[in-house]
């Protein structure tokens, strides 16, 4: 069974759907459509749907119904009464208990606490327009969302955490429950952006891999799986621009970096410009993707983005990792001064990279 031709089967027809369904739409900012025609595809939609699930032959068949649920799946929603559930209130308390933490580290520098409030909850409040501008100029804009890039992190941290559990099955298992939950706890605490909820449905597939090891973790399919499930659930997300700009950088992550990392020659890979070349790599294949929508978008294009994630990226891991240490030491009031004074260095020094970069 080709499981990877099955779910870009199923995956691209239906993302094309939703696409389509959010251009007849009429609440998605005055479409092509007025409410009484969207109202007649949305019906003419689901009959064919139903005449098709009875009788689908042949390869055109599926693609169609998966292309047509996607346009069903975008206007149904688009066109009832938006009932929001009311936020968590366990998330929210907990969020508001992070923010405390992270307000009540005694950095020397009160930037520094701005900034770990955006990094580790989303909150850029705390951030000077200069500060926020220099991002944007040097190429780092993404550093401040919360996307894949942190939860990643975190999560990457968690599961090496549970690690010491041991490797059998049974603590696989629970490594794997532990970690998901965690993750989509975050997830749900920080806001539950776009960007955050596909890194989590990318987490949530990927154990479903280590709980069963016949199921291969190909990122291809992890990729077309979670754009799908995550449309599914919320289609109107595909007019967000977070949404967009995540998925581009995943197609490039997806299919472009392997191929361009692969050029590397074999022999020479234990080298250290193996890791430079990788870093190379990312970037650009990040950048072939967003970089378009980018400029149609914001009209603007980092010129130094190469040398910024080159930098900024390594420094982001390392004031992460920091700062989830810091933050936990300081819930048990036991955070050694040099371990907040190293914190402190590392997120100046970021802070003075992005700026020099940004006014070159």
């Amino acid at each position: 069974m080709d499981v990877a031709g099955e779910i870009e089967g199923i995956s691209i027809p239906f993302v094309i759907g939703v696409f389509v369904g959010a251009v007849l739409a009429p609440s998605t900012g005055g479409f092509l459509l007025p409410a009484s025609l969207s109202l007649a595809s949305l019906f003419a939609a689901a009959s064919i749907i139903f005449l098709m699930s009875r009788d689908a032959s042949g390869a055109y068949g599926p693609m169609l119904m998966f292309f047509l649920l996607g346009v069903f799946c975008f206007t149904s929603r688009a066109i009832c009464v938006d009932v929001s559930d009311p936020e968590p209130m366990l998330a929210k308390a907990a969020l508001q208990r992070l923010r405390a933490l992270i307000a009540g580290i005694p950095f020397a520098h009160g930037r520094t606490n701005a900034l770990l409030m955006a990094l580790l909850t989303g909150d850029r409040s705390g951030l000077a327009a200069a500060q926020v501008a220099a991002f944007r100029a040097a190429g780092a804009s993404h550093i401040l969302a919360l996307s894949g890039l942190h939860l990643g992190l975190v999560y990457m941290m968690v599961g090496r955490t549970l690690g010491l559990l041991g490797n059998s099955p049974r603590m696989r298992l629970v490594r794997s429950v532990l970690c998901v939950a965690l993750a989509g706890f975050y997830t749900v605490m920080t806001g539950a952006g776009p960007s955050i909820v596909r890194a989590f449905l990318f987490i949530c597939f990927r154990e479903i891999s280590v709980i069963d090891p016949e199921r291969k973790a190909e990122p291809k399919n992890i990729f077309f799986a979670a754009l799908t499930v995550q449309l599914v659930l919320t289609p109107s997300v595909i007019m967000s621009i977070g949404f967009q700009l995540s998925y581009l950088a995943m197609c490039g992550i997806v299919f472009v970096f392997p191929y361009l990392k692969s050029w590397y020659p074999e022999e020479r890979r234990t080298s250290p410009m193996h890791w430079m070349w990788n870093a190379v790599s990312l970037t650009l294949s990040c950048q072939v993707f967003t970089a378009p929508l980018s400029w149609i978008r914001f009209h603007s294009f980092p010129r130094y983005f190469l040398l910024t994630n080159l930098i900024a990226l390594p420094l982001t891991s390392v004031i992460m990792t920091l700062a989830v240490v810091v933050v936990a030491a300081q819930a048990i009031n036991m955070c050694p001064p040099a371990l907040v004074w190293l914190e402190d260095t590392a997120v100046q020094v970021f802070l003075f990279v992005l700026e020099a970069i940004s006014s070159m």
